[in-house]
C-alpha cells in the first residue's frame, strides 16, 4: 500500500499458484507427479513421512 504495489498481482505469486496446483496431488492424494526436480521430490517425501507419523 505504501508504494502502490499489489503483492497479489506479481508474476511470482501467479507462478507459485501454478506450481502449487501441480504439486498438490502429490501432497494430498499421494499421487506420483511427473517432472518434479530432485529437491521437490525430496520435500514431498519428507512431507509424506511426517504426515504418516501423526
Amino acid at each position: 500500500a505504501v508504494w502502490n504495489i499489489d503483492s497479489f498481482d506479481q508474476w511470482g505469486v501467479e507462478l507459485g499458484k501454478v506450481l502449487a496446483k501441480r504439486v498438490e496431488p502429490a501432497l494430498t492424494e499421494g499421487a506420483e507427479v511427473e517432472g518434479l526436480d530432485a529437491s521437490t521430490r525430496a520435500l514431498v517425501a519428507a512431507y509424506r513421512e511426517a504426515r504418516g507419523r501423526r
